[in-house]
């Protein structure tokens, strides 16, 4: 498995507060462990974002993801913040 992060996704990361950073830095070894772990509430997204997954931070929080097979399993992680933010 190799996760990567967009540009869009670093300059999210280094803008949320430290709270944040450190849960999604949590959340992101579990999800290292088991994509598929009940706690991280992975699911598919709809509309125009078909195609992408999300999983929760926080109650609030939610990092937008895409995973593609190549020779590996990639993850690309394109955004991270609020519900109402990614979604809007």
């Amino acid at each position: 498995m190799i996760v990567s992060f967009t540009d869009q996704f670093r300059k999210q990361y280094k803008k949320a507060n430290i709270r944040i950073r450190n849960r999604f830095d949590i959340v992101l070894e579990k999800f290292m462990s088991n994509p598929m772990d009940s706690e991280l509430r992975n699911h598919p997204l709809h509309g125009k974002l078909e195609g992408f997954r999300s999983i929760d931070v926080t109650s609030d929080w939610r990092a937008i993801y895409k995973e593609e097979k190549q020779d590996e399993v990639v993850f690309y992680f394109v955004a991270l913040g609020t519900h109402s933010k990614l979604y809007k």
